[in-house]
């Protein structure tokens, strides 16, 4: 019997008994100082006029980092993906990937399974495409309701954006990919995005948005983080040593890179001394920062070389660490888009949230003789958020956004809400009309058993919106069209919260957000009962702007929002202290405002109960133990939510929060036992003193709720000790 032969690896850091952190070093040491300074920094890598060609090798994306060939290191290619795998401009011809629903609608599943099921597509659909980094992981908490990024985003709960940003990420690198989690921190407006200083108090950041970002890093272990364009406490946010040095990379032991969003450095010394590793789209800088200023640092010994070889490090570390380097993605790789396009429905089925269903409007009988659908775009598709993100299949409707300022087409997927009601509605009739003549849509809506109304609400990266009612004179055509027609039901296509008003003229509401290139099946198979909804918001939906914690919004004509653009006007504040920690339902509580849907509503076409409830507590384990049962006549998903509240006189109170969540899914009268383990750090406030979260003594109130304003589920109350937490 012959021995069988292994052949020794051609570099010492191939050998993989070792450690990525080992292997890393080894690599780093026989690196040249080009090698490591052509990891540094990159243009981005899309043709674009009177700009220099893209570089050799690189497939047309948002950046490309050469191979280093005689080592054994492929190249790396980046591309834009929080919504699907990006093909800017169609730059790569034939390549086309799934347009996901947007992350709010992600946020409105409460499901970390379906976070996990869009995660790994997207995984797999990058490398597929021959991508090693995806920008993906969202995880800015939604402080701004006219937010023209909101729909980018999970919510505007810590631990529900932590928790599904940190299963996404998880599934997305599983597959072999490196996922970001951005934009580190407080990047929750548009308008003026580069220009805006975000100040708020250490406490207050912990508590809110770096809490999301704290347990989306924990659980989904991303390869980067990219800090955001805007200034944070005076610092700009790539350059922001507290932010990167002290808390991301000291604190929390981050092993990873830090990478600049594109066009968002602005220092070279200081920058790199802060912990920013990599100088993404260093062409939209004013000065190449990381190049041969960062080489000239180095030689006046005002950067030292350690610092040098620590950027590459991380990176090197973590492509190792995943697998990228042994098995590089290649592009030319099997896509199903069909099979695709089913999780992207799927996804949309779990989260599209039923508003109101008066009178069981809903589910509609299927069989009317007359249904008249009226959208100014419902006979060719869905939506879709505009800039970076934006995912363009083949089919879709594509059209100027009108605005000014603003880099990026209205999209709108080619999922065609009216063939889809006409599929699901039976063998009545089926007329459509786009609702730009008021006067024709009532005359035809008079006579219909049933009348749908698609209204939408576009946004996109690098503009807010002026308020959050729907634009384009649609609130008036709903008004004009229920009252013609009792029978009117409208599905909300949007980017974030809309003002309601009209709701109470019309028996049912839907909101679909952006629900991505299946959204139009599932729409129809919520209006016609196949799908029993089972979203919940995740944001809150406000009566009116005045509402809000900053109602008036940032004139776009006074400020700059794009990187690569004129600067106008100066630096200004954006004062987050108004709120604080208590982002959202949380501000809406403190100040006593009654909004018009709460963070966490959502109706379902059977009902639910919880019983049994009782509360645990060992240290800050508290646990919560129940009995979650259907109590209606079919099958549909309970979304348990656990709130926490504290009212005492020590200056420990606080209004309630969400610190537990789950998704249980049920047969018709089916019960099922569900434990659920509360976060410690949403019961806790932040102690600058000891630098960590602190549980003070006392009595605490926990709450089942189905939503965050219910105050009729079972409650009690635990006793807990004070605590530390580290």
């Amino acid at each position: 019997m012959k021995k069988q032969m292994h052949s020794e690896p051609a570099h010492p850091w191939q050998d993989k008994r070792l450690t990525p952190d080992e292997r890393a070093r080894l690599v780093v040491t026989a690196m040249t100082e080009d090698e490591k300074f052509a990891w540094l920094s990159a243009p981005i890598a899309v043709p674009i006029p009177g700009r220099p060609p893209i570089p050799d090798g690189a497939l047309g994306s948002a950046a490309f980092y050469p191979p280093i060939e005689r080592l054994g290191i492929p190249g790396i290619q980046q591309s834009d993906a929080s919504l699907g795998v990006v093909n800017p401009g169609g730059v790569r011809e034939g390549d086309e990937a799934t347009a996901l629903p947007s992350s709010l609608l992600l946020g409105a599943t409460f499901d970390t399974e379906t976070a996990r099921e869009t995660g790994a597509l997207l995984g797999r659909q990058a490398r597929a495409q021959g991508f090693a980094v995806l920008l993906a992981g969202g995880a800015n908490l939604v402080r701004e309701a006219t937010g023209g990024r909101n729909f980018e985003y999970v919510g505007e709960d810590p631990l529900l954006t932590g928790r599904l940003v940190g299963a996404s990420v998880a599934a997305i690198q599983a597959e072999g990919v490196v996922s970001t989690v951005k934009h580190f921190s407080l990047n929750a407006q548009e308008t003026g995005r580069v220009m805006a200083d975000s100040r708020i108090e250490e406490a207050a950041h912990r508590e809110s948005d770096l809490l999301a970002f704290q347990i989306a890093i924990e659980e989904g272990r991303p390869g980067s983080v990219m800090p955001g364009y805007n200034l944070v406490n005076g610092h700009y946010a790539g350059e922001n040593a507290h932010l990167i040095n002290g808390v991301l990379k000291g604190e929390w032991q981050f092993e990873g890179w830090v990478m600049s969003d594109w066009g968002a450095t602005h220092s070279t010394e200081k920058a790199a001394l802060a912990g920013l590793d990599v100088q993404s789209g260093a062409d939209f800088d004013a000065e190449h920062y990381f190049g041969e200023p960062l080489r000239a640092a180095v030689r006046e010994g005002r950067v030292p070389p350690e610092r040098i070889d620590d950027m590459v490090h991380r990176q090197l570390r973590t492509l190792f660490r995943l697998g990228v380097i042994d098995n590089p993605p290649t592009p030319g790789g099997p896509i199903d888009l069909a099979a695709g396009r089913r999780i992207a429905q799927r996804a949309a089925e779990r989260g599209l949230v039923l508003l109101k269903n008066e009178a069981d409007t809903l589910p509609a009988a299927q069989g009317l003789d007359h249904i008249l659908v009226i959208g100014r775009h419902a006979d060719a598709g869905v939506l879709a958020g505009g800039g970076s993100s934006a995912v363009t299949p083949k089919g879709s409707l594509v059209e100027p956004s009108g605005f000014d300022r603003v880099w990026s087409d209205r999209v709108h997927h080619p999922s065609s809400p009216l063939e889809a009601i006409r599929a699901e509605a039976g063998a009545g009739r089926v007329d459509f009309l786009d609702g730009t003549d008021h006067d024709a849509a009532v005359a035809a809506a008079e006579g219909a058993d049933l009348v749908v109304i698609l209204a939408e609400e576009w946004r996109a990266e690098g503009l807010d919106l002026p308020g959050v009612g729907l634009p384009d004179g649609q609130e008036d055509l709903i008004e004009k069209v229920a009252a013609a027609n009792p029978r009117t039901v409208v599905v909300i296509e949007s980017g974030g919260a809309v003002s309601v008003p009209w709701a109470s003229k019309v028996p049912a509401v839907i909101a679909a957000f952006y629900p991505g290139i299946g959204g139009a099946e599932a729409i129809a198979g919520v209006l016609f009962g196949r799908v029993n909804p089972s979203g919940r918001l995740p944001v809150t939906f406000p009566a009116h702007v005045g509402q809000l914690p900053r109602p008036e919004q940032w004139d776009p004509a006074t400020t700059t929002s794009n990187p690569n653009q004129e600067r106008i006007g100066e630096i200004f504040e954006v004062p987050y202290d108004i709120e604080g920690s208590d982002v959202g339902y949380r501000w809406f509580a403190r100040e006593e405002h009654t909004p018009h849907y709460p963070f966490g509503w959502g109706l379902s076409y059977t009902t639910f109960a919880f019983s049994g409830l009782t509360v645990t507590a060992d240290g800050a384990d508290v646990r919560v133990r129940g009995v979650v049962t259907n109590t209606g006549t079919r099958e549909g998903a309970a979304v348990p939510q656990v709130y926490v509240g504290r009212a005492c006189q020590d200056g420990a109170d606080f209004v309630p929060r969400l610190a537990a969540f789950d998704r249980v899914h049920l047969e018709a009268g089916q019960s099922r036992s569900v434990e659920l383990c509360l976060e410690p750090r949403v019961l806790a406030r932040w102690d600058d003193v000891d630098g960590a979260f602190h549980i003070a003594g006392g009595d605490y109130e926990v709450r089942i709720g189905a939503h965050a304003l219910d105050e009729d589920g079972p409650t009690q109350t635990i006793k807990l000790a004070t605590s530390l937490l580290h």
